[in-house]
C-alpha cells in the first residue's frame, strides 16, 4: 500500500516475451492496469554459489521486479481524466526521485505539482515568458496554454545553478536520473507518465510561480495520471557494450 493506492507487481520469470497485466485500485476506486513483462533472473547468467557474489548482493526476485517495471515504463498520456492524483504519493514520487546519483552531494533538484486551475495558471505563465522571450508563433503559445491540462497532475522538475562548470552540468545529470527513478516510481503504481521538454528552459515567471531561484533550469514537465490503457512497445536497438579484460 503507497498512500492511497493499492498495487500489486509480480515479475514474470521468462525471457523478454509478451507483456501482460494486472490491475491497480486507484482512489476513486477505478480499476486500472499495471504492465507486466519478462525479465531475466541473475540466476540466468551467474551461479549464485560463485566466491564473486557479494552477501549483501540484492537477491534475484528484487532484480527480476525492477526490471519489469524498467521494461514497463511508457511515455504515454492514456489517462483517466477524472481520478486525481493523491498530493501524498506525489511527495513520495519526488522523495524517490532525490535517491539518484549526485556527486558532491549539491542536492539541485527542485518540484512543483500542479493540479486543478493550477495547470491552467502554468499554461498562461509559460505563454508570458514566451511572449517575453519573442519564442514560438500564436498558434504554439495557443497550443502551450491548454497542454498542461492534459493529465490531473503536471509537475515542474527544477535543478539549480551551480557556479563550478562542471558541477552544473553534474547537476542537470542528477536531475534526469532523479526524474527516470520519478518515473519507474510511478509506473510501479499504475500511473501513465510523459517526460516533456519545456518550451523555455529559464522562463522567469514560471521559475517564480514554481517558487525556484531565478538562475535555475526546468529539466522537464512530467504529466501524471492513473493509466487507463498501455502504450504500445516500442523497437528498441540491443546495448552498444565493448568488453575490454586485457
Amino acid at each position: 500500500m503507497v498512500g492511497d493506492a493499492q498495487v500489486t507487481l509480480e515479475p514474470h520469470h521468462s525471457r523478454i516475451g509478451s507483456p501482460h497485466t494486472n490491475t491497480v485500485l486507484a482512489p476513486s476506486g477505478r480499476t486500472h492496469l499495471v504492465l507486466h513483462i519478462g525479465s531475466i533472473s541473475p540466476r540466468d547468467v551467474c551461479n549464485p554459489t560463485d566466491s564473486c557474489q557479494a552477501d549483501d548482493m540484492i537477491e534475484p526476485a528484487t532484480f527480476d521486479q525492477l526490471s519489469a517495471v524498467v521494461r514497463g515504463r511508457r511515455t504515454s498520456m492514456l489517462v483517466d481524466q477524472e481520478c486525481e492524483v493523491p498530493t501524498a504519493l506525489i511527495e513520495q514520487l519526488c522523495e524517490l526521485a532525490s535517491w539518484a546519483p549526485n556527486h558532491k552531494k549539491t542536492w539541485p533538484w527542485k518540484f512543483a505539482a500542479f493540479s486543478g486551475d493550477g495547470r491552467k495558471r502554468l499554461g498562461e505563465t509559460m505563454v508570458a515568458d514566451m511572449t517575453e522571450a519573442d519564442f514560438g508563433d500564436e498558434i504554439k503559445r495557443e497550443k502551450t496554454a491548454g497542454k498542461y491540462l492534459r493529465t490531473p497532475t503536471t509537475l515542474v522538475v527544477g535543478c539549480e545553478a551551480h557556479e563550478n562548470r562542471m558541477l552544473h552540468d553534474e547537476n542537470r545529470d542528477a536531475v534526469s536520473a532523479g526524474i527516470q527513478n520519478l518515473l519507474l516510481g510511478a509506473t510501479s503504481l499504475g500511473l501513465a507518465s510523459f517526460w516533456s521538454t519545456p518550451a523555455l528552459s529559464q522562463p522567469p515567471r514560471v521559475l517564480e510561480l514554481c517558487g525556484f531561484d531565478a538562475t535555475d533550469r526546468v529539466v522537464g514537465l512530467i504529466y501524471l495520471g492513473w493509466a487507463k490503457s498501455f502504450a504500445p512497445v516500442p523497437e528498441r536497438p540491443p546495448a552498444r557494450l565493448i568488453h575490454i579484460d586485457s
